[in-house]
């Protein structure tokens, strides 16, 4: 099975920069060690709280992709968001055992 590291390296940066953009209020506080938030939806945004193993999955680094190409790295809302359905995301991620 091969690793596609220039994904990881690309959702690695994309982390960062959603990370590094945002302040630490109560909202970023609440997120465990070894998760990460990720806002989903095509108008509405709801907020996830993922596993980082998520980040080396094939389906969800296709979705980070389509992000890049979306928003780019420079979001005006300064996080990492996900421009597909929930319902998408959940059937995606739920077997991933993303949650």
């Amino acid at each position: 099975m091969a690793i596609r590291m220039p994904r990881i390296i690309q959702a690695r940066k994309i982390l960062k920069r959603s990370l590094s953009n945002g302040s630490t209020t109560p909202a970023s506080m609440d997120i465990p060690k070894g998760y990460f938030a990720i806002y989903v939806g095509e108008q509405e945004k709801k907020r996830f709280v993922v596993s980082v193993s998520l980040l080396s999955e094939p389906t969800f680094q296709e979705l980070l992709h389509q992000a890049e190409e979306e928003y780019g790295y420079n979001h005006p809302m300064g996080r990492l968001t996900i421009p597909c359905s929930e319902d998408v995301f959940t059937d995606l991620a739920s077997p991933l055992g993303a949650f």
